[in-house]
This record gives structure tokens, sequence and C-alpha cells, in this order.
């Protein structure tokens, strides 16, 4: 038996308590199954956390599964160990701010003054992918700019067909706020809103373009993080400037 206020407060703690528990699990300790299983469904029910748990810990409930797996990763406990720390540093990484971009805080900000429900949960995963599972955050980054300008179009009262695509969406917002390029006359304005459409629409074809394409031997080329950390900091600068923009002119 334990107590919730037992347990470490900050989220690097505990990860670095389960960390500290799987691995007296895979060698000769023998740690309390209940603690495990407490954290990691705390782990697990973190939409912003959850991606970045290593795979070992999402695919085993108790420690005696966990144990038994890794009995077959090795007959050794240094190796054990080694792919354990290792499953854990992506995060870790995440958690001591390796994985974070400075302006995730700024749109986190925003979204969630915005819309914790619909809109920050969609920034969160598209964060915790990231790194992870580019193809997965790309498309998330895609889902976060098409949320926000629905959420837009339907407090500004007007209407859109479900089968819209995201530059179609955007366009519909962009003129409802007044931010068309083509309702500016001054050019450095101008530019600055057409460069925003124009990176609305790549990340709207983003996935299906690099998904398509082939590289040498006819395999297809597949997003890297760094294409991911493009797209995810693209779409949260975006949601960030519409939020503002619809908040500061927010009809009565």
């Amino acid at each position: 038996m334990f107590y919730e206020d037992e347990l470490p407060d900050s989220p690097i703690e505990r990860a670095t308590m389960l960390e500290s528990i799987m691995t007296a699990a895979a060698t000769d300790g023998s740690p309390d199954n209940r603690i495990y299983e407490h954290l990691r469904r705390e782990f697990m029910y973190d939409e912003e956390l959850k991606n970045l748990l290593p795979p070992f810990v999402r695919s085993h409930r108790n420690l005696s599964a966990f144990r038994s797996w890794t009995q077959k990763q090795s007959p050794q406990w240094q190796p054990r160990r080694e792919l354990i720390a290792e499953g854990f540093r992506p995060l870790f990484d995440y958690l001591e701010g390796k994985g974070r971009a400075p302006g995730d805080t700024v749109v986190s900000d925003a979204l969630v003054s915005f819309d914790t429900e619909s809109v920050h949960s969609v920034w969160t995963k598209a964060l915790a992918r990231r790194s992870t599972d580019p193809e997965g955050a790309i498309t998330i980054a895609r889902t976060l700019l098409e949320t926000v300008c629905k959420r837009i179009l339907d407090e500004r009262g007007i209407t859109y067909a479900d089968t819209e695509d995201l530059p179609k969406l955007y366009g519909m917002a962009a003129k409802a706020l007044n931010l068309a390029p083509n309702q500016h006359s001054e050019e450095p304005i101008k530019a600055i809103l057409g460069g925003a459409m124009n990176l609305v629409n790549g990340i709207g074809t983003l996935r299906n373009r690099l998904s398509d394409s082939h590289g040498r031997g006819g395999k297809p080329v597949k997003p890297s993080p760094r294409h991911a950390s493009l797209a995810v900091n693209t779409a949260g600068a975006v949601a960030t400037f519409l939020v503002e923009t619809h908040l500061e002119k927010k009809p009565s």
C-alpha cells in the first residue's frame, strides 16, 4: 500500500522513479508493482508525455511481464540497464527542456487562454510527437490550424463545409480577420500575410508530398524530426497570430 503524497511532485522526478523501478525489476531488485502501475497510468493519460514514453513502458502493464521481456533481450544486467536508460532519453530530454523550442511557451499560453479542451490539447499532442513521430506531428500541426480556423469561423458565425481543406479554411478565417493579403495596400504587410498563407498551404501538403516522393532505390522519403519541428513551430506561430487577432477583434 502506498499513498499519492509519498510520490515526488515534479514530472521529471516521477519519471526518474519510474526508470529506477524498471531498472530494479530488470536486475535484482524487488520494486513495488503498484507504484509502477500508478506511474505508468499517470504518464499514459498525459497526452503531452504519452508518446515520449519508452515503447516497453507502453506495452507492459506490469513488472512481471516487463522483467520477462528484458530477460529475452539480454542475459546480463548491464545491457538491460543501458536499454532502459536509452528508452527514457526522449522523455527526460523533453522534461529538461532539450526538446522544446523557445516559442513553445508563448504559443501554449495563447492557445490555452483561447480553448483549453480542443485547441490547446491538439497543440500539446503536436509537441509530444515532434521528435518521436514526425509524420504524426505534421498531421497534428495541420489539425491544429484546422481546429483554430473552424473555432474562429464558428465564433464569428461564418459557415463552412466539413469537407473544406486547410488552405480554404485559413483563407476564410484570414478574410474574416482582415488578414488576407488582398485586403491591404501596404506592400510589407501584404508580403507578410502572403507568406503566412504560403506557410499554411505548405503545412497542408507537407506530409503527403514527402510520403509520395521517392529517393534513391524508389523508397518513399519520410519526414524527419526537423521537418516535423518546422511544421509544428510554424503551425504554432500562425495559430497564435490568428487567435490573438481574433481575440483583439472579437465581435461582441
